[in-house]
């Protein structure tokens, strides 16, 4: 027979009783610490708001979380050595740059590994390397770092690396100008790594971040769409938008000024206003969004739009959360997302301190 996981209160019941009945079959993720653990983990009992449970370890890295350093629920009997052996190579040695070649190198079939760590874990080992990379990176930037450069540029080596990849990007783009305004394209650096903008001179048409690997698509979409072509340069609206970016993340700012050139859909606009109305530190729910637009039968057309969003940040779609209040798909990746609300959170708990003096 199937396993049928139990309802998410007779999990946690299982949690605080650190019993073993569902070990291998459910998983307990704690929001406020981003990690996840067996539900036999000794460490300290989170808040049951603070939990969410999932069936497998993919489906907890998937949603953003890393794994327990004290259960280790990486760790499982029976499974073949290949697994074991290469999970405590990554932890000897994390930040090593674990390619095909690489697993050549130590004597392994890339293939074989693939297949080994898809039938242990339900993912494979280079998974298993980037969720911990850019695990390892949201926390240090919940503490206050900077860009780390290996993880957060994305593969790049160096900043003259990212200069050519981003003048390549905007190189290959058809020009399609027909005597209409130019629109231009810079990038400027955040404590998540770098954001592109394209903009006319008053307005902004897209944010996003470098790494978004729709970006391309996009870029040849909105010139397609307004029959234009982007070159590299700066306008005043680039400039706007860099400033009030720069005054989000040092948490000045959590309500934009920059005019916005919203291409889409009416349906599309509509969900974009509803995310703007959304305001920091809080979170929404796909369903939520649609009964505030009084069609609680388009959840699914919800989630498109929220997808086709090409204004990171500033048309907040990291604020929407999954019905059960797990972290939903973001083409910025779950990490940012995750890094984003914390510090959302982080602002509007200040406010309200301040307002209270």
């Amino acid at each position: 027979m199937l396993f049928e996981r139990p309802d998410d209160d007779t999990l946690y019941d299982a949690l605080i009783a650190r019993s073993a009945d569902y070990e291998g079959q459910a998983y307990v993720c704690v929001k406020t610490t981003g990690i996840f653990c067996r539900l036999t983990c000794p460490a300290r009992k989170p808040k049951r708001e603070n939990t969410l449970f999932f069936d497998t370890i993919a489906a907890c890295m998937h949603s953003g979380f890393r794994p327990c350093q004290r259960c280790k629920p990486l760790e499982q009997p029976g499974r073949e050595p290949i697994v074991d052996e290469l999970l405590a190579a990554l932890d000897r040695e994390p930040q090593l740059r674990w390619t095909e070649d690489e697993l050549v190198r130590r004597g392994h079939d890339p293939s074989t590994v693939r297949r080994a760590f898809k039938r242990g874990l339900g993912m494979t080992f280079h998974d298993i390397v980037r969720y911990r990379r850019l695990g390892e990176a949201a926390r240090q930037l919940a503490d206050g770092a900077r860009v780390i450069d290996a993880q957060l540029d994305a593969g790049y080596d160096s900043p003259s690396g990212f200069r050519t990849a981003f003048q390549r990007l905007v190189g290959k783009a058809p020009a399609l100008s027909q005597n209409r305004e130019l629109l231009f394209a810079d990038w400027f650096e955040t404590p998540l790594g770098p954001m592109v903008a394209v903009a006319d001179q008053t307005h902004l048409h897209l944010l996003e971040f470098h790494d978004r690997k729709a970006l391309p698509t996009e870029l040849e979409a909105l010139q397609k769409r307004v029959r234009s072509s982007v070159a590299i340069g700066r306008t005043p609206a680039i400039d706007q938008i860099a400033a009030e970016i720069r005054d989000y993340f040092e948490g000045r700012l959590t309500v934009f000024k920059t005019p916005l050139a919203l291409g889409g859909t009416p349906f599309e606009k509509h969900v974009w206003a509803k995310l703007m109305e959304i305001p920091a530190g809080q979170t929404r729910a796909y369903g939520d969004l649609a009964r505030d637009m009084e069609r609680p039968e388009v959840v699914r057309a919800v989630g498109r739009a929220n997808g086709a969003n090409q204004l990171a940040i500033i048309v907040p779609c990291h604020r929407i959360l999954g019905a059960d209040g797990s972290l939903t798909g973001y083409g910025g990746g779950l990490w940012r997302k995750q890094w984003l609300l914390r510090h959302e959170e982080k602002i509007s708990t200040q406010a309200k301190m301040e307002e209270t003096v």
